[in-house]
């Protein structure tokens, strides 16, 4: 059982809550089914619109958890008011839709207990789009050497905020999640709490599912969330005390996923049939990338714009399911 509201958790467990009072006893089951337990649980409901449903299936549960109703805040805000409220020295974030396996918190606080310096954990997880379409994170989005500021700046190492467990510390010092941006808060702030000075380590081992197959996922919309991350990195640019350095591996970075926005801008004109807007953003974007693919589209939308575009089509259709340039492209989570 989790610890009685008179004791002090070594965990705090945060989950938001928002349109998913169909899958938050899922999730919460797994939580309360975990062989650590020395947790509080905080549920906050995020001015959800399925309130109703999600206070009566959370009713069996609230003798166990910390339940929160709040104006929707997105959720940065549901998770920076569980931060305020956590009694734990650790923070453990799930989102609703996702689930634990049941040593996933023994397992973080097993590498914490081996190594005390390291401030947040993460681990691998299997991604689920649907019955037919599952993958391990690590397979299509590897963490590769040290976590480090410069290594989550060019995602050599990235984090799936379902497996994070982090000092509660280390987030405080940061400056906590940001309530301004609208997407991929969680890759801000773990890149801001790695510049305070933050120790990550991570485990291979599969220890949650990932729900992305949601119609309403942001996860959906690739564009906005390539768009998020580019605008990410220029924030860190305007507002980090950066060395000339990490200025350098920042600005670089922010470029290419630039280009990258330029050619998903591109990708949607095309199929508008906007072919010059298209034309437009391509030789933009191939300027930064100079990628063969993208020089032969603009050959083709020279020559034979339609017939392009069904082609380009068809190419994207091919190559869905391969390897993903960043977690960020693919599936995002926030």
């Amino acid at each position: 059982m989790p610890v009685a509201a008179n004791e002090t958790p070594r965990i705090s467990v945060i989950i938001p809550a928002y349109k998913t009072a169909h899958l938050i006893a899922g999730c919460l089951d797994t939580v309360m089914g975990q062989s650590f337990q020395d947790f509080e649980a905080i549920v906050v409901n995020d001015g959800s619109p399925d309130t109703p449903e999600l206070e009566n299936v959370l009713q069996p549960y609230m003798g166990r958890i910390v339940y929160i109703r709040q104006p929707n805040k997105r959720a940065a805000g549901a998770r920076n008011t569980a931060i305020q409220l956590a009694r734990g020295e650790f923070l453990a974030f799930l989102d609703s839709d996702d689930s634990w396996l049941p040593d996933h918190l023994a397992s973080q606080m097993q590498l914490v207990d081996a190594d005390p310096s390291l401030d947040l954990v993460y681990s691998n997880a299997l991604v689920v789009e649907n019955s037919q379409s599952q993958w391990e994170f690590m397979e299509k989005c590897p963490s590769s050497g040290q976590a480090t500021f410069t290594s989550l700046i060019v995602e050599n190492c990235q984090i799936p905020i379902s497996t994070v467990v982090v000092r509660k510390q280390a987030l405080v010092k940061a400056g906590l999640f940001d309530e301004k941006l609208p997407r991929c808060d969680d890759y801000d702030m773990w890149v801001r709490t790695a510049f305070h000075g933050a120790r990550i380590g991570y485990s291979r081992k599969v220890q949650a599912r990932l729900n992305v197959g949601r119609p309403d996922s942001l996860s959906l919309e690739r564009s906005k969330m390539v768009e998020a991350y580019w605008n990410i990195l220029q924030k860190f640019g305007r507002t980090l005390p950066l060395t000339d350095a990490d200025r350098s591996v920042v600005e670089k970075r922010a470029t290419e996923i630039k280009a990258h926005y330029l050619v998903e801008q591109g990708k949607s004109q095309l199929n508008a049939g906007e072919f010059a807007k298209a034309r437009e953003a391509f030789t933009e974007a191939n300027r930064n990338l100079k990628a063969t693919r993208l020089s032969l589209v603009l050959f083709g939308l020279k020559i034979a714009p339609a017939l392009t575009r069904k082609m380009v089509s068809y190419w994207n259709r091919m190559m869905r399911g391969q390897r993903a340039r960043t977690w960020v492209e693919l599936v995002p989570k926030s």
